[in-house]
C-alpha cells in the first residue's frame, strides 16, 4: 500500500489530475471568452458521465497495478512520452479553439447560421478536425503517463471510435452548408484521426 504514496505515484497522479484540470477549466474559459459568459454552459466543461466513469477506471487501474506490481510504473522514459502526447494534443486543441474562434463549438451545429465560416487557415490547413485529434492525442496520452496499458488500448478504441462516427455526422453538415468548397477541402487535408477520411 505504500507504494500508492511514492515518488513515482504522487508525480504521475499529480501529472494526470494537473492535465485534466487544465484541459477543462481552459476549455471552459475560452468558450467563455469566444461565445460571451452567458453563452456558455456546464457542457462547455465537456464532462460526461462516460468520460467520469473512463477517468475512474483509470485511476482504478492504475492503482491496482501501483499495488501490486509497482515496478510497471517506473518506466519513467515511456511515462515522460506520455507527458509529452498531453501537452502537444492540448496544443493542437487549444490551436483549433483559437483560430477558429465562434466557429468552434462544443455541439455539432446542425442549421446554417450567418457567421459560420470555413475554416481552412492556420493548423486547419494540416488537419480538417484538429480539436478531435488533440483529444484523442490527449487523452490516450494521459493513459502512457500513467503506464496504464489496459486503459492505453480502451482509450484508444473508444475515443477513435466516438470520433470517427461524429466526424462522419459532423461532415454531412459541413457538406451541406460548404458543399463543393468542403468537398475539396476534405480531399485535400486529413482528417487528423487515423484511419478516418
Amino acid at each position: 500500500m505504500e507504494e500508492i504514496f511514492s515518488y513515482t505515484a504522487m508525480r504521475q497522479l499529480s501529472q494526470m489530475f494537473l492535465a485534466i484540470i487544465l484541459f477543462h477549466i481552459s476549455e471552459y474559459f475560452l468558450a467563455a471568452r469566444i461565445h460571451g459568459r452567458r453563452n456558455v454552459t456546464a457542457q462547455s466543461l465537456l464532462v460526461s458521465k462516460h468520460y467520469v466513469l473512463a477517468m475512474v477506471g483509470s485511476l482504478l487501474e492504475y492503482l491496482i497495478e501501483m499495488s501490486f506490481s509497482p515496478s510497471l510504473k517506473e518506466y519513467w522514459w515511456l511515462s515522460n512520452i506520455g507527458l509529452a502526447m498531453v501537452l502537444a494534443g492540448e496544443i493542437i486543441r487549444k490551436m483549433a479553439i483559437l483560430t477558429a474562434g465562434r466557429s468552434f463549438t462544443h455541439l455539432i451545429k446542425i442549421y446554417y447560421e450567418d457567421h459560420h465560416k470555413l475554416i481552412t487557415r492556420g493548423i486547419y490547413g494540416f488537419i480538417r478536425h484538429p480539436g478531435y485529434c488533440g483529444f484523442l492525442v490527449w487523452s490516450i496520452g494521459t493513459q502512457v503517463m500513467l503506464l496504464n496499458p489496459i486503459c492505453i488500448v480502451a482509450f484508444a478504441v473508444i475515443v477513435w471510435h466516438f470520433f470517427a462516427r461524429r466526424i462522419s455526422y459532423e461532415e454531412y453538415f459541413l457538406r451541406q452548408f460548404f458543399g463543393a468548397e468542403y468537398e475539396e477541402y476534405a480531399q485535400r487535408v486529413t482528417s487528423g484521426v487515423p484511419f478516418v477520411k
